[in-house]
């Protein structure tokens, strides 16, 4: 089993200063970012798409014991698996198994 890589922790900022770009810089830690899960993807045909039914059954790019991608504006952030929480029965989960490194990320 490979390790997990560690998340970098967030720079801290001083929080002292007025100066405005300090402000602004810390005002960016509390914006809310909308994430998705992807599990597989598949292509289709929109003639297909226009059959689709109830019950009818699409087969997607990953298996079932793949890692899902946790996603940020469309760009993967992480990747872990499903898991069904403790606290609520019946309700999704993600545990973390891979960071992925930002800086990586950016240059796509």
């Amino acid at each position: 089993m490979t390790e997990t890589p560690q998340a970098k922790e967030a720079p801290t900022l001083e929080r002292r200063s007025d100066e405005d770009s300090n402000q602004y810089r810390r005002s960016i830690f509390s914006m809310e970012v909308t994430v998705s899960v992807v599990i597989g993807s598949a292509r289709l045909k929109i003639s297909d798409m226009l059959k689709l039914k109830k019950d009818g059954l699409i087969s997607l790019s990953s298996k079932i014991d793949d890692p899902v991608e946790l996603c940020a504006e469309g760009r993967v952030i992480a990747r872990g698996e499903l898991i069904e929480m403790e606290e609520i029965p019946g309700q999704l989960g993600l545990k973390l198994t891979e960071i992925v490194d930002i800086n990586d990320a950016m240059e796509d």
